[in-house]
């Protein structure tokens, strides 16, 4: 088992935070704050759940943004990781972000079904097929790849969590991007909003950002691409969709 060595103290980018890392496990990526850049608080809005938290970068942003009026939660099923984002909130003093070291398929032994508004995860991204190389440290193979989880389990456990009405914010590969609309068909949910992202002109998308509610129609918006290289900050990018 990989042990606490190398934690360092990192700057979240552009939100007057720091965060908690060791790069003996990974460090949280740009999918985590476009994630949580691409989240809409309706007023309304009590509570979210961040599934697959890791060490709680979406939490933290979402609590800069929004304050104290949003209770937000994260679940993290690996214990390093979630020692990480622990001293990270306590190190910001939020206040308004409960973490949990738990296998999400147990989060309903800790909250009532359909009782959160939005629902975040940006889940391993890997299928964990017999012949799949895995990496050696357990804790970025947990990570990156679905050996505890899959993106199934993600879908099915958010539509547990979310009340009628509710949001569905989710980050992957744009490889699934047919597989995510199927579960998501089958779970209750109605696809709403799909972002593609590249990094410039010339390559290909890298990543997709989705947004579905539970238990409503689909009508999908196509967001217009976004190109990572021609930005130089994340806070408020998706401010004209």
């Amino acid at each position: 088992m990989v042990k606490h060595t190398n934690m360092m103290l990192n700057d979240l980018y552009d939100y007057d935070l720091k965060i908690y890392q060791n790069p003996e496990y990974f460090k949280f990526s740009i999918d985590s704050l476009l994630l949580a850049e691409f989240v809409h608080v309706k007023k309304g809005d009590k509570n979210i759940i961040d599934l697959c938290t890791g060490n709680a970068p979406i939490p933290m942003i979402l609590s800069r943004k929004y304050g104290e009026k949003i209770k937000i939660v994260g679940v993290e099923l690996q214990r390093e990781i979630y020692d990480l984002g622990i001293k990270s909130l306590e190190y910001n003093q939020i206040k308004n972000v409960c973490l949990h070291n738990l296998d999400i398929l147990n989060i309903l032994s800790l909250y009532n079904a359909h009782s959160f508004d939005i629902v975040t995860c940006n889940p391993p991204y890997f299928k964990n097929y017999p012949h799949t190389n895995i990496n050696d440290n357990p804790i970025k193979a947990l990570a990156r790849h679905e050996i505890a989880i899959n993106l199934e389990d993600v879908i099915k456990v958010s539509s547990s969590l979310l009340k009628n009405g509710g949001y569905l914010y989710l980050v992957h590969e744009p490889v699934r991007l047919a597989e995510i609309i199927i579960l998501l068909n089958k779970y209750g949910f109605g696809l709403k909003q799909v972002q593609m992202v590249y990094d410039d002109l010339h390559t290909p998308c890298c990543l997709i950002l989705i947004e579905a509610i539970y238990n409503g129609a689909d009508y999908v918006k196509i967001n217009r691409p976004l190109y990572l290289k021609q930005h130089t900050t994340y806070q408020n990018i998706f401010n004209d969709r």
